[in-house]
């Protein structure tokens, strides 16, 4: 009874399960179920000792031997019958006999109250004077987030993968800032307004962003955010300048990179936003996250691609792969199950200038964290891309 799964007998007795109901009675008052429960197993194995030696003596006489073996055997049968076996094959099917066990219970119960009322008075009374009264029994225990994880973790046979995967990914969003999930700086697309506007006409035409931050001269310049369906019609009639570019912009909203994910996720909610740009101490832009970054952290990547990105990662047939300097370190850690470090930077390449020290050169060989790496190439003050080799365990 006391094993069963409480979280379990409240299900059943919300679906309507009379047993069940009358477990968490039970269960409510543990003081009072201990008590009737203890009141029969001892007066029971008091009177199987007490039989067992008038047997023996009207037997054998009052003989010593035969008084000692009467009581080894009575201990024998009473570990075997009344206590050993009967907890293994209850705490083994706890949710299925406590329901059960419940309806003999809770009659004994209310026949015995006054028995069992007294007992506990003295019972009650010794746990006060040494302080050791617990709280109320019949609440609930809270789990912490620890506990919740590792209960999805162990319902693996009861819970879809995916669903299991998105649980779990819940569990970390309170830990995780928008600084981890970021595009970062030098891979956001945006619009500078001091370039030739045939310059801009043509990177609206091949880009395949909604929404683009708009800026002049300097990206920490921001003067708006450019959703480019406004911009259809005036396209379309070829008839489009700066100043109707300027019009079509709205405010940029700005988030400090320590925000955690979840509250940015009410934020953008709340806020009516599909994107912000992700900013320092100092107001420097550091990147950019949108509310499709916040959801592919929640439930996996999307299985639509588009132009420019690389595929999945994953290990080769040779234990490598080629990847981009500009992954997400998290990312990287999650799809090949590697380890890197997430204290400092979160992009491959800033984890490889910030183990050197420096830009290093094409071909150049290093380890992280048991991770081999090789430096395919570089550009523009970059580490572009990077062979990973499968770590030796």
């Amino acid at each position: 009874m006391m094993a069963a799964n409480r979280y379990r007998l409240r299900h059943l007795a919300q679906e309507g399960h009379r047993g069940a109901r009358l477990a968490l009675d039970l269960l409510a008052r543990t003081d009072r179920l201990l008590g009737v429960i203890l009141l029969f197993n001892n007066l029971i194995n008091a009177a199987a000792a007490t039989l067992v030696s008038v047997i023996a003596i009207q037997l054998f006489g009052e003989e010593d031997w035969a008084l000692g073996a009467g009581t080894l055997l009575v201990t024998f049968l009473i570990l075997v019958f009344a206590e050993i076996t009967p907890k293994v094959v209850g705490a083994g099917n706890a949710d299925r006999l406590a329901p059960a066990v419940s309806f003999l219970l809770t009659p004994l119960l209310r026949l015995f109250q006054p028995v069992v009322w007294f007992v506990n008075l003295f019972v009650e009374t010794l746990l006060i004077l040494t302080r050791l009264k617990p709280k109320s029994s019949g609440e609930v225990p809270q789990l912490s987030p620890e506990e919740l994880r590792t209960l999805v973790l162990e319902a693996g046979h009861f819970i879809p993968h995916q669903h299991q995967s998105i649980l779990l990914n819940l569990f970390d969003l309170e830990s995780i800032t928008v600084e981890d999930i970021m595009i970062p700086r030098g891979a956001i697309e945006a619009i500078d307004l001091a370039a030739p506007i045939e310059v801009i006409r043509q990177q609206l035409a091949t880009s395949y962003h909604t929404r683009l931050p708009v800026f002049e001269n300097d990206l920490n310049n921001i003067v708006g955010i450019l959703h480019q369906r406004r911009l259809l019609a005036t396209l379309l009639a070829g008839s489009m300048d700066k100043e109707c570019l300027r019009e079509q912009l709205t405010e940029p909203y700005f988030i400090p990179a320590a925000t955690p994910v979840y509250s940015q996720l009410q934020f953008f909610q709340e806020n009516r936003e599909r994107i912000g740009l992700v900013v320092d101490e100092y107001g420097e832009i550091q990147g950019l996250v949108t509310l499709e970054d916040i959801i592919e952290e929640l439930i996996g990547k999307f299985t639509t691609t588009v132009p420019g990105c690389s595929g999945e990662i994953a290990w080769g047939h040779d234990g490598s792969t080629l990847v981009d300097g500009g992954r997400s370190l998290r990312e990287l850690n999650r799809k090949l199950n590697l380890s890197l470090p997430l204290e400092g930077a979160k992009t491959l390449n800033g984890l490889i200038l910030e183990h050197f020290q420096d830009i290093p050169e094409t071909g150049v060989s290093l380890k992280i964290a048991g991770v081999p790496m090789e430096i395919i190439q570089t550009q523009d003050r970059m580490v572009k891309t990077v062979r990973l080799f499968t770590p030796l365990t």
